[in-house]
């Protein structure tokens, strides 16, 4: 409401405490504490964190932290009730007897209680701003004016009560707008805030008033907008101590549409508290204003605040007063003088008449207002120039920019930053021709290529350090206080000089885009065309040359330094050391500033001057741990925003150029927990910008390759959701995927669509994310062409998953900007980014900084070779796979060759096969030793590699007794760790006792705790599946083997089992731990690994793969000797490459069809995860296989795997014939038809186009592209002359039913198993399909969570069972437990502070536990302790000791059956 009867905030200001009081209450104190910016900006525990209440010692630090992220809500934060209650908020435990008395105590007391006001939330921003230093100050001012928040303008202290002026915060902020001319033209117009001339609407008001007038301002510019804080805004109170005298500033900016408020640009001030108290501030406001506005009570006329409404009424400025009290339309009482009664008026009238008011005055008034005027006041404190570091830093500053004075702009770079020139690029062009030999280059050339480049790298030196240069590289190094600010100042003038320029240059190059766009869309060919395409390339390089930061400045250094390194040689006269260049650049690098990776002009990498920098890194910070994160996307889909808002980073938003990392330390408590030391940030320029439009898509694919290699995880930022309009940018990210995989680099990466409308509609998202991976598929299949990859699908590139790494986010402003405020999502949003990215962090490599630097090298000499296996470890099989498919192909053709010179040799003998036979075998042989030299796939042996292993780990200790006994030793199954743990010893008196205590439980055998064995059990059962999940992206059975495999998943597994130590304070491993823990898993994991060895084999071994090829071969001799045609033998080579491209596809569509079959008719497959579980349950009590249930207690997601393999097994054994058969036989006659179909085609197509051999294979292979899965490029190296054409379709279609599996013969569910992949098996389908749940175990009976993946919530489980059965005791004894889970854990295993065990263990959840409905009565498992109480009490070596009750043993088998048949019966399981 705009009208309140309450007293006013500012006739309350300061009843109860001053500013001592308040900056005590927030743990500040203003004369000895500094909020840093430094500070502010590092990763710490808070930060990661969402906070929507806090305490209120975290009132600041939660305020900057939401600032820094752009949060609508940043100044409306709930404050944490404290220890006794005190806050606004309701208390949630109730006094029961409370008697009325209580009840209306406040009315009836006459004794005030002293209660404590929560903060104000202007309170805690202004405290934040007096106790910031200057760079917080400028980050703090500039995030309030992104939120469109008002600006502090007049700041009093608030113990000297001197009146500051903080000009430097408004250095960063930049203002745009758009007006109309008298044409009605638009015109665009982007200035700083500082130096921007606008009209100035000043409000104030005399005496206490009941109407707000923060609010009434914010309705006149934006009513959807709290822009100045008011007495109505969430989380205001009755107090207030620091904003009495503050003039507040904002600025209204015009979009250029009807609906603007006000036409132009207007500046609005809001002096707070009476203005009669505060007359410095007022007088600076009515001197600087186009327009007073006063806001008055009822006031007598010999008021002394009635002359000072006199004086203004008589002065010459125009004036509105407004009466709070009176009812009065707005009236003009004589030019530019109005008053106006809001009393019984709407606030949308209020607005409306006073908007035109306001404009009425506004054209009257000749008075302009410039923001940086301000500080010609006097009796005023400027804080620029009140700070000796700040003012240094601006004189240092102004001093380089003296020496850029009536300089042309787009010369200056020319004349002062000369290293980065002409010379520069001539040297980056000559590195990529060396690199990039041309096919029949003789060395010569190379050599001159070298020769030449130490020519322009000697050119380059020649050339002087300009005066600019000089003084810059003497302030950086001069170690002054002031190199912060001089830095900033320099950025500050810079941009200044260049805004003007820069931005008519880019309306110059709007103009001229949009003139080629529409040449283009009108399929204009003219010469006209041409020309303006070339104008738009000069317009292109003026804007390049006119572009002038400290990013310039710094490359300019970097080339300073790459020049003397090359050349060996010191340039004369230097006043300081090159070798002190990368010394500079690297504290750069600490303070904040981003390095330069890839210089955008220039498309190159400056290798030697980065990774000097990062030398210099390391030896300032240590060798540290590092996280890598990138980001691509077009231009302004909002990286650097991004950025900005998660991590507070100063990326430049404007247009970024190339490539540049920046630093974010994390803080100390944050290393230990994160196990990094700091995170690099590689912020890029935006992919297919129009600016670069002349420039090729090589270069976009070249960056995204690079920086996604760089990095642990890409955030790919995709504007809007149309997956068309996603093609461009995702082509080139999966390309770059591609490339990663082949130099065996898996980075991963989370989508960001931004500018979603609705990121709520869950199936809407669903449907988007869908969308994505089909969009995902389909550029992978393009990217594969240019990258001659045989990859299907983007899954076969990279594990991502679709579910979790997908993101929709809100757009950044709500409604149109100028004036838009931001996004109350896109806060929420960066929350959840950061969480994902935390998430990544989690699972990621270490790598330390040296390693970085290394891959920085290593990835940029791989893109210059084009050779993306440089320096980068690849496989033995790798290599040969692809040696052997080009071998092969040389063999056919030697073969073809060979053949003919055999005709005339053997003519007269063809008919004898004995000597037919002889001559090929002695030819094969030759050929077959020009491939193989030894057999390089050999058979394996998993556990002797990782006794091996282990073996090299513990040299000095008993490691083969080790092996000896725990060959029978499972941990994942074992009773008690006791066994394999060493107790922490205690100190003092009291810890002898506890020592005492703890040799006797170890001798008893119960050295852990219930909790601890619960604890360990839990760790063990995620370390098994986490390594299950690396192996299983390991890709073996088409990657191959290798022995770093194991060294990978043993060098993961001691981590984390040193990770589990360092949490525990009570105990620590013993090595036998370790090593029982890896055989343990590997034993588990040794099928699986020999397995997929096998298939790889199969497909890889060139010995095997020659053995296949042998018969076809021999076929095809014949056929030459035999005097066949052309057109005869290439078919017999087409169709011998069909037989097993055909049964490839044939086999793998006839899987996937059976799937659904299975699905539809296999009872215990047909329903979801609970109704198999169900199944699962009723199979063991008809088999009553004790061990059996074992595996299923122990290891449910083993168990499941093996049921869902037989249940498949059995379904197509029974039903061979009525279904597999009929499939096979279907696919087969279909996929036959379409080779013919392709064949008529290709023929005709050729006929009719009078084609060649070449033309007919690539229609053919198109013809099959989405049917058969083969490589074109294998049919086009065949050799082939003179081809008949219409003989080569009869030959085809001849032999085509002979090359496609036969089903009539020994056809069967083996045979059928066999020829499938792995990943095509339906038994596999179904296993992925099922396993895709929880799988979390419950600490005390073992029950398995039936959720989805990372679901929200609680755990779910069918049932909890009897804790005995997973072999917990009651605590003291060897007794099994008959007791139910949350029994067990309120009454027998508590931890020390009475928390129930569930709590603390499974990392969220199990026992806030929600159950199915008990109906059942858990028949099941009381039946299965009855059953099986001898076999549970032998396997545990403990005892149930006749506990058992004896109504439990009148359940039978059938009744236990039945009770599982209660939960379908009741709907509970459908």
């Amino acid at each position: 409401m705009l009208f309140n009867s309450q007293r006013t905030a500012e006739e309350q200001g300061t009843d109860n405490e001053g500013p001592e009081t308040l900056f005590h209450r927030l743990h500040l104190d203003k004369h000895q504490y500094k909020l840093r910016a430094a500070d502010v900006l590092q990763l710490t525990a808070h930060s990661l964190q969402s906070h929507e209440s806090c305490a209120e010692d975290e009132l600041i630090q939660t305020f900057i932290h939401k600032l820094l992220m752009m949060d609508y809500e940043a100044r409306c934060i709930n404050i944490k009730p404290n220890e006794k209650g005190s806050t606004q908020q309701c208390n949630n435990s109730f006094k029961q007897e409370a008697d009325f008395d209580d009840f209306c105590s406040e009315l009836m007391s006459d004794n005030k209680k002293s209660k404590s006001e929560p903060v104000h939330p202007m309170d805690v921003q202004m405290a934040a701003f007096h106790c910031a230093d200057g760079f917080l100050k400028q980050l703090m001012v500039t995030k309030l004016s992104q939120c469109q928040f008002a600006l502090p303008l007049l700041v009093p202290d608030p113990f000297t009560k001197q009146i500051v002026f903080p000009l430097w915060t408004f250095r960063q902020i930049n203002k745009s707008w758009k007006t109309k001319n008298s044409d009605s033209e638009i015109i665009s117009r982007i200035q700083p805030v500082y130096k921007a001339q606008t009209p100035m609407v000043s409000f104030f008001r005399f005496g206490s008033v009941s109407p707000s007038k923060s609010q009434l301002m914010n309705r006149l510019i934006n009513d959807k907008h709290n822009t100045f804080f008011h007495r109505s805004c969430p989380g205001s109170s009755r107090t207030r101590v620091l904003m009495d005298g503050v003039v507040e500033i904002t600025w209204f900016c015009p979009a250029g549409k009807n609906t603007d408020k006000f036409n132009d640009c207007i500046a609005f001030c809001n002096l707070h508290g009476d203005a009669a108290d505060n007359e410095k501030q007022l007088q600076i406001l009515t001197e600087m204003a186009s327009v007073n506005i006063v806001l008055l009570p009822q006031l007598q006329r010999n008021d002394k605040r009635m002359e000072q409404v006199e004086k203004l009424y008589n002065d010459s400025k125009p004036l509105i007063c407004l009466f709070a009290e009176r009812d009065l339309a707005l009236t003009e009482t004589r030019k530019g003088k109005y008053k106006f009664g809001l009393k019984n008026r709407s606030q949308s009238d209020i607005s409306k008449e006073l908007r035109k008011a306001i404009s009425d005055c506004i054209s009257l008034s000749s008075s302009t207002f410039v923001l940086q005027d301000v500080s010609e006041h006097s009796d005023i404190v400027v804080d620029e120039r009140n700070d000796d570091d700040c003012r240094s830093g601006k004189e240092a500053a102004q001093q380089m920019m003296r020496l850029l004075e009536d300089r042309k702009l787009s010369e200056i770079k020319e004349s002062v930053l000369p290293h980065q020139g002409k010379v520069w690029h001539q040297w980056c062009q000559k590195n990529r021709e060396l690199h990039r030999p041309q096919p029949n280059e003789f060395d010569t050339e190379q050599s001159k290529k070298s020769r030449d480049l130490m020519e322009i790298r000697e050119q380059q030196h020649e050339y002087d350090i300009s005066e600019f240069m000089k003084i810059f590289i003497k302030e950086t190094n001069s170690g002054s206080t002031n190199k912060m600010f001089f830095l900033k100042w320099l950025g500050i003038l810079l941009d200044e000089n260049t805004s003007d320029d820069l931005s008519a240059l880019h309306q110059k190059y709007n103009e001229q885009w949009s003139t080629v766009l529409q040449l283009k869309e009108d399929n204009d060919k003219s010469e006209q065309l041409k020309n303006e395409k070339t104008k738009l390339e000069r317009i292109s390089e003026e804007l390049q040359a006119a572009a002038f930061g400290l990013e310039h400045i710094m490359r300019e250094i970097g080339q300073i330094y790459e020049s003397c390194v090359s050349v060996q040689k010191i340039k004369v006269g230097l006043e300081f050391e090159i070798s002190s260049l990368p010394s500079l650049a690297a504290e750069m690098m600490i303070s904040g500033f981003p390095l330069e990776l890839m210089d955008g002009n220039a498309a190159h990498v400056p290798v030697i001057w980065v990774t000097a920098v990062l030398d210099e890194l390391i030896k300032k910070l240590g060798d540290m741990r590092v996280f890598v994160i990138s980001v691509l996307g077009v231009q302004g889909s909002g990286k650097s925003t991004k950025l900005d808002a998660v991590f507070g980073l100063q990326f430049a938003v404007r247009t970024t150029r190339g490539a540049f990392m920046q630093l974010l330390r994390v803080s100390d408590e944050m290393k230990a927990q994160l196990a990094f030391d700091c995170i690099l940030v590689v912020d890029t320029e935006g992919l297919r910008s129009p600016e670069m439009a002349v420039r090729s898509r090589h270069h976009d694919n070249e960056m995204a390759t690079y920086v996604v290699g760089l990095a642990n995880v890409t955030l790919i930022n995709i504007f809007g959701e149309n997956p068309a309009e996603m093609k461009g940018i995702l082509q080139i990210v999966v390309q770059a995927f591609l490339r990663m995989k082949k130099v065996r680099l898996n980075p991963s990466c989370v989508f960001v669509h931004h500018n979603v409308s609705d990121v709520t509609a869950g199936e809407k998202n669903m449907d988007g994310r869908r969308r994505l991976q089909e969009t995902l598929d389909e550029m992978t299949k393009f990217a594969a062409k240019d990258e001659v990859y045989d990859e299907l699908c983007f899954n076969d590139v990279i594990l991502s998953d679709v579910k979790n790494d997908v993101k929709y986010f809100a757009q950044l402003w709500e409604g149109s900007p100028p004036m838009a405020p931001t996004n109350p999502n896109y806060c929420e949003n960066m929350q959840e980014l950061k969480d994902a990215i935390m998430s990544h962090m989690s699972k990621s490599d270490r790598i330390k900084l040296t390693d970085f630097k290394d891959r920085i090298k290593d990835l940029w000499d791989a893109l210059l070779n084009e050779q993306f296996a440089f320096s980068f470890p690849e496989t033995e099989y790798n290599k040969w796979s692809w040696t052997l498919r080009s071998a092969m192909l040389e063999t056919e053709n030697t073969l073809i060759e060979k053949s003919k010179e055999l005709v005339l040799k053997l003519k007269d003998r063809a008919k004898d096969e004995e000597t037919v036979k002889k001559e090929f075998d002695l030819f094969w042989t030759e050929c077959v030793k020009t491939i193989i030299t030894d057999t390089p796939i050999k058979d394996i042996d998993i556990m002797k590699e990782v006794k091996i292993l282990l073996g090299d780990i513990y040299k000095d200790s008993p490691v083969d007794s080790w092996r000896e006994s725990s060959e029978g030793r499972d941990v994942l199954s074992v009773a008690s760790y006791s066994g394999y743990v060493q107790l922490k010893k205690s100190s003092g008196f009291r810890g002898h006792i506890k020592n005492a205590i703890k040799a006797t439980k170890k001798r008893l055998g119960n050295a852990l705790s219930k909790e601890d064995e619960i604890q360990i059990g839990i760790f063990v059962t995620d370390v098994a599946q986490q390594t299950d999940k690396k192996i299983m992206s390991f890709n073996i059975a088409k990657m191959g083997f290798n022995v770093s495999c194991i060294q990978q998943l043993v060098d993961y597994i001691k981590a984390r089992v040193r990770q589990h130590q360092e949490i525990s304070a009570k105990y620590v491993f013993k090595n036998e731990f370790f090593v029982d823990l890896v055989c343990s898993i590997f034993k588990r994991a040794n099928k699986a690994l020999t397995q997929q060895h096998r298939l790889f084999r199969e497909a890889s071994d060139p010995v095997l793969y020659l053995e296949k090829k042998k018969e076809e071969h021999y076929s095809i001799f014949k056929k030459h000797l035999q005097g066949a045609a052309s057109s005869v033998i290439l078919g017999e080579i087409l169709c011998q490459k069909l037989k097993e491209w055909t049964e490839q596809s044939i086999y793998r569509k006839s899987a996937r069809d059976l799937i659904n079959d299975i699905r539809l008719n296999c009872k215990s497959l047909n329903g979801n995860r609970l109704n198999l579980e169900i199944h699962i349950l009723k199979l063991l009590a008809e088999r009553e296989d004790f061990s059996a249930y074992m595996e299923y207690i122990n290891h449910p997601r083993e168990h499941f795997k093996n049921v869902i393999r037989d249940e498949v097994s059995q379904f197509m054994t029974r039903r061979f014939s009525v279904s597999v058969l009929p499939t096979m036989q279907k696919n087969v006659e279909l996929m036959q038809k379409r080779i013919i179909d392709a064949v008529h085609e290709s023929t005709e197509h050729v006929q009719t186009n009078r084609g060649n051999v070449d033309l007919w294979l690539k229609t053919f292979t198109q013809q099959l592209s989405g049917v058969l899965i083969f490589s074109e490029k294998e049919l086009n190296e065949v050799k082939h002359d003179d081809v008949d054409f219409n003989l080569l379709k009869e030959v085809i279609t001849a032999k085509l039913p002979a090359i496609m599996p036969d089903t009539s013969k020994e056809f069967n569910t083996h045979t059928f198993y066999g020829k499938l992949d792995l990943k095509d098996r339906p038994d596999e389908f179904l296993i992925d399909q099922f396993s895709q749940c929880c799988w979390v175990q419950c600490p005390f009976c073992k029950a398995t969570c039936t959720q989805i993946e990372n679901h929200d919530g609680d755990h779910c489980v069918l049932s909890h069972r009897i804790t005995g059965v997973s072999g917990h005791c009651y605590d003291g004894t060897n007794n099994l437990c008959r007791i139910l889970c949350w029994t067990a854990s309120r009454n027998r295993f508590k931890t020390s502070n009475n928390i129930r065990i569930a709590r603390e263990v499974c990392d969220d959840r199990f026992l806030s536990v929600s159950e199915y409905p008990t109906y059942p009565k858990r028949i099941y498992w009381k039946w299965f302790v009855c059953k099986f109480q001898k076999d549970l009490e032998e396997y545990y070596d403990k005892s149930f000791k006749g506990r058992i009750p004896s109504n439990w043993r009148l359940h039978t088998k059938k009744d236990a059956i039945n009770s599982l048949n209660l939960y379908k019966l009741f709907g509970y399981i459908r």
